[in-house]
């Protein structure tokens, strides 16, 4: 009986442990958040008003603009391969089906990298161009010019259309055959199948894609800066570094984290009421149509242009330029370093995202959480766009720093300085704020398939809770971390507008470096650091094509 009640007290005590540490993650991704609403109401009476008049309306303008194209443009090009792959049948499927993703391995700010120095006067896709058509000025020949706010936002649709496409492929395959089949029974052409059945039934997933794709957009930096759109995102930037005022950065950063949460709720808002449920032992895949000889080319170059320009034609230019910078000058021991570096911050930032992941999703798992609020709460931080995290995250760590400093001077008589402002401390906690949503929801779908009878049977033979993590879910969960390991590893590698901020002075990254190279105009010096970022981008674009495969095909 007193062995029961210790047992059922350290169950207690247990639960309470995990409550509070998912409480502490969750209180470590609002933080940055709360100081930033105290960092905005710090600015002067007349900060406002000139903000409004000087810098919201054409960055607001330029930054809506820049969402709705891009949301056009990735949803029709998502939206359209998904269909096409999904219930078609043409020469090439097969391999469009993993190929559409690719982009995905390029981020947007070396997608823009690539683009200006490709297709400049004098580059090489403009050179090729006159000498098939015979023209020798490079006066006599018009291009479109990339660096416009058209130009931005046709590269940043040509990146960011896998995320539609990922959801809406998903969603035309478990819709099932026999709803198209009903559609053709009753009369329905394939377009009006398209259009009146399958679409409408795919607005949920496509509401997603296209969130994730917009919440991209928001969040870039690079690609706005080189091809000259004044976003929201690039206004904190130079309001905090180059007109020096943080309170003035905290107050766009809140106008444009009000422009986040507004997409959530309308991605919300496009969901309702739309949970569409199939009756029945098993969904049966759609039947594939076989397209006609002429609908089947048409299919082809519909699937071949987006990953032509999206993935193709920038990563061979980029490959061009690394290896004539390679035979130039070797390999630069500066990427070496700056390779080095991102590679133990990123590892840095991964291991804690997956420890704190971890805790959340086991307080979840044991019934330690009794409401869904606090796993929501600690996935909030990739709704915040790394500008904003950046900004709010420099009170917080401000305020630790000089009260260590304070108790250091009073209890030993020295000061310990600044631990974590300037520090590569600032970035990796960046880091893992933005990306803890990885784990969070990657663990939590892990523990899902693990029956919790496994736990009652390792209890009732006597294994403490302990074990029962070590023992039994460690190892069935090591699909699961591992996805969410690759994952965080690889954003926090690409992740450029916090790293740009938080970094410490003479620090730098891959992302950084083809930064400063873009910035200055030597494309070439930066090619190599770009190529290394999309290499490596390269190995979970290969996972999600793999854990997106249909069983049947």
């Amino acid at each position: 009986m007193t062995m029961a009640v210790a047992q059922s007290g350290a169950g207690v005590d247990r639960g309470r442990a995990l409550r509070w540490g998912a409480a502490l993650v969750a209180l470590v991704v609002l933080l940055p958040l709360l100081a930033l609403l105290w960092t905005a109401a710090q600015g002067s009476g007349d900060l406002w008003p000139n903000l409004l008049r000087h810098v919201l309306p054409h960055a607001l303008g330029q930054t809506l603009l820049l969402v709705l194209g891009v949301g056009v443009i990735a949803g029709i090009i998502g939206t359209g391969t998904a269909w096409l792959v999904a219930v078609c049948r043409f020469p090439g499927r097969g391999l469009f089906e993993w190929a559409l993703l690719l982009p995905l391995a390029i981020p947007t700010y070396i997608q823009a990298f690539v683009y200006v120095d490709a297709v400049h006067p004098l580059g090489p896709v403009p050179t090729l161009i006159r000498q098939v058509l015979g023209i020798a000025s490079p006066r006599g020949l018009w291009l479109p010019e990339v660096r416009s706010l058209p130009g931005c936002i046709v590269l940043l649709g040509l990146v960011l259309y896998p995320y539609v496409y990922l959801t809406a492929r998903a969603a035309f395959l478990v819709q099932g055959s026999s709803v198209l089949e009903a559609a053709r029974t009753l009369g329905a052409g394939a377009w009006e199948s398209f259009f009146r059945i399958a679409l409408p039934l795919a607005r949920p997933a496509l509401a997603v894609g296209v969130t994730l794709a917009l919440m991209e957009t928001v969040n870039d930096v690079g690609a706005s800066e080189f091809l000259g759109v004044q976003t929201l995102t690039l206004s904190i930037y130079s309001t905090w570094l180059n007109r020096s005022s943080l309170p003035g950065a905290a107050q766009i950063a809140l106008f444009m984290l009000a422009i986040m949460i507004g997409l959530v709720v309308l991605e919300r808002w496009g969901r309702r009421h739309l949970s569409v449920a199939n009756v029945g032992a098993r969904v049966r895949p759609p039947a594939r149509r076989q397209l006609t000889a002429g609908a089947a080319v048409l299919a082809i170059i519909g699937c071949f242009l987006p990953v032509l320009l999206g993935f193709l034609l920038p990563a061979g230019h980029l490959a061009h330029m690394a290896w004539a910078r390679w035979q130039f000058t070797g390999f630069p021991v500066s990427v070496a370093q700056e390779a080095l570096n991102t590679a133990l911050f990123a590892a840095a930032g991964t291991s804690i995202a997956l420890g704190g992941g971890l805790l959340v999703a086991l307080a979840g798992r044991t019934g330690a959480l009794r409401t869904g609020l606090v796993p929501r709460l600690a996935g909030l931080g990739y709704a915040v766009p790394g500008t904003v995290l950046a900004v709010g995250l420099l009170v917080p760590l401000a305020a630790f720093d000089n009260l260590v400093a304070a108790a250091s001077s009073q209890m030993f008589g020295m000061s310990t300085g600044l631990l974590l402002s300037g520090s590569g401390a600032a970035l990796v906690i960046a880091y893992v704020i933005r990306f803890l949503v990885i784990p969070v929801g990657g663990l939590e779908a892990g523990f899902g398939k693990i029956s919790p009878s496994l736990d009652m049977a390792a209890r009732s033979l006597g294994e403490r809770p302990r074990g029962v993590v070590r023992r039994i879910h460690l190892p069935l969960l090591r699909p699961a971390l591992g996805t969410a390991a690759l994952l965080v590893f690889v954003d926090c590698m690409k992740e450029l507008p916090a790293t740009l901020m938080l970094r410490p002075l003479n620090f730098e990254t891959l992302a950084s470096h083809v930064y400063a190279e873009a910035a200055r105009g030597t494309y070439e010096d930066g090619a190599i650091a770009a190529l290394l970022i999309v290499l490596v981008g390269l190995a979970p674009v290969i996972l999600l094509a793999r854990l997106s495969r249909p069983t049947q095909d």
